[in-house]
């Protein structure tokens, strides 16, 4: 039976928004899937549709860059996480206030000649550490990055198993179920760069720290 025209325009107005949430949670759920993340050594990690890591904390959305000349890390894991910033931030930019990132965690870690810089519009907040003999040692400490380079070297690696199954790196380094990830007994990076959005370590210390404002970053 024919539907009034003015009926038929309601009930696809009424339809759309349901339509539309189911997309996006379609779409959401697609990328989630497809989308790689970094990690190190070149593997590619891959986040699941479930299980995956919730934010520490909402992320500011200002990216953070990490070099240093060597990370020596005594328990490490990585998979994949979601970070996520308030609702509508202002540095949301296109990502819808979400971000795909690789999460590493080390148990214990020293690292030599440290330095990492946040570029806040024209001038960069700097800091070096770790550069004077004696290195930055930190604890249950974790990043969350997009992008990681250097030279790899780990002792005892397992790669492919379920995140939430992890133990090398103690709780920090257990993700969501079905996360694929790695973890080995020791991993040593040299001439390190990350891109992060956010890092956590149960203890820090930073001898020789030095901050400062430049006009360069790491």
């Amino acid at each position: 039976m024919a539907m009034p025209e003015d009926a038929a325009a309601a009930a696809e107005t009424a339809e759309t928004p349901a339509t539309a949430r189911r997309g996006r949670v379609r779409l959401k759920r697609t990328a989630l899937m497809a989308v790689p993340a970094v990690a190190a050594g070149a593997v590619l990690m891959a986040l699941t549709a479930q299980g995956v890591l919730a934010a520490q904390f909402n992320i500011s959305g200002m990216p953070f860059t990490i070099t240093a000349d060597k990370l020596d890390g005594k328990g490490f894991a990585q998979f994949g996480g979601l970070d996520s910033m308030i609702p509508d931030s202002p540095n949301q930019g296109d990502t819808g206030g979400q971000v795909l990132v690789a999460v590493s965690a080390i148990k214990n870690a020293e690292i030599t000649n440290l330095c990492q810089s946040v570029d806040l519009g024209g001038i960069n907040l700097v800091i070096h550490a770790g550069d004077g003999g004696t290195p930055v040692t930190a604890s249950d400490l974790t990043t969350d990055s997009d992008m990681l380079s250097g030279d790899a070297d780990f002792t005892n690696i397992e790669i492919g198993g379920d995140a939430s199954t992890y133990t090398k790196a103690g709780p920090k380094g257990v993700g969501g179920a079905g996360v694929f990830g790695q973890q080995a007994d020791r991993v040593i990076l040299t001439n390190l760069k990350q891109h992060n959005y956010a890092s956590t370590a149960v203890g820090f210390k930073l001898p020789n720290l030095r901050l400062s404002f430049s006009s360069k970053g790491c």
